[in-house]
């Protein structure tokens, strides 16, 4: 049994709906203070009512909640795993307090999210915060660990579900197949704060994107592009988006694209109804072959990452090698003036 510095561990994510009621207080929760326009909430809200007003990404919260306790039992693993979201039930200022209830002092945070930024990790940090001054004086403390794009245990379920996809594809035409990798857009004003050097969103995901496609399909082409967007029309977000980049490819010989949505780590609501639906349409349209590569979910060196990550961070014998696979530089504790908040828009 592995000895601990820490006495709990918390699954930190987003939260999603799980009944039509709770759809547009749910994006009310996401957009507060952003200046979304109502007509943009009613479009978002109109893709959760498609699959009966119930987001994915609480029950893969849940599976992968049940997949991170078997490990941690079948690895001697001695701490109770937690769950809290930033937008909907569970809610993390509940799970801090039930934390508390339960004697727990001191805890560490694995975000289901594996990039640097605001909405990726800084945010979680005041999640944290916010949870813990709601609970009080007797909270536990909640260390975040670090970020993982590079992390094998993050970059080899995306090769693999990236080669499975490619298998679904005619092989006579792969030498004019391409790797399109998505994440989720964000302004260029957060983009450009995001680490201490600034840029450390893009940078991190174009790492992965280089990882996921020499160990899946060295032989062919990639491009990092953009899905998700939101916000004012006024406000510049990082491009292209995902359907305006499709409609590049033909004229360029491309006849199949793979797409896999490198920043995400399960199939949740923006991957199915953004990709799935919208992109899928798209290069219906454009006469492209498609298919679209999974994401880790519950992938067994996926779950074993998290227990790394863990032991990683208890620091004790055999366990302070960091396993990463790229260059970019890491850390445990993100530095106080990185990755500041957005200017929030009025009205």
């Amino acid at each position: 049994m592995v000895t601990m510095a820490y006495d709990a561990v918390v699954l930190l994510s987003f939260g999603g709906p799980e009944h039509p009621d709770d759809v547009l207080p749910f994006l009310e929760n996401v957009t507060r203070g952003r200046g979304v326009p109502p007509e943009r909430l009613a479009e978002v809200a109109e893709h959760y009512l498609h699959f009966g007003g119930v987001s994915p990404i609480n029950q893969q919260c849940r599976d992968l909640l049940a997949a991170m306790r078997a490990d941690f039992a079948a690895n001697g693993i001695d701490l109770p795993i937690y769950w809290g979201n930033r937008n909907w039930h569970p809610m993390l200022a509940d799970t801090v307090a039930q934390m508390r209830d339960d004697g727990v002092t001191r805890a560490l945070g694995f975000a289901t999210s594996a990039y640097g930024g605001y909405s990726s990790c800084r945010q979680y940090w005041e999640d944290i915060g916010a949870a813990r001054a709601a609970v009080g004086p007797d909270a536990p403390v909640i260390d975040k660990l670090r970020h993982f794009h590079d992390h094998p245990g993050f970059v080899e379920p995306h090769a693999e579900a990236v080669r499975a996809a490619l298998a679904t594809l005619d092989p006579a035409r792969r030498a004019t197949t391409r790797l399109v990798f998505t994440a989720h857009s964000i302004p260029t004003s957060m983009a450009a704060t995001a680490g201490p050097e600034g840029g450390r969103y893009e940078a991190q995901l174009r790492e992965t994107a280089r990882l996921v496609a020499a160990a899946a399909a060295p032989d062919l082409e990639y491009d990092l592009v953009w899905q998700s967007r939101s916000g004012p029309p006024q406000v510049p977000w990082l491009e292209p988006d995902v359907n305006d980049h499709l409609a590049t490819l033909p004229a360029a010989g491309v006849t199949g694209v793979v797409v896999s949505p490198i920043g995400f780590v399960s199939d949740h609501l923006e991957v199915v109804w953004d990709l799935d639906t919208e992109a899928a349409t798209t290069a219906k349209q454009l006469g492209l072959d498609f298919a679209r590569a999974g994401t880790p979910g519950v992938h067994p060196r996926f779950v074993a990452m998290v227990r790394e990550l863990v032991l990683e961070r208890l620091g004790g014998p055999g366990t302070q090698r960091r396993e990463r696979l790229g260059e970019l530089p890491i850390w445990d504790t993100c530095p106080a003036d990185c990755c500041t908040a957005p200017a929030r828009v009025r009205g």
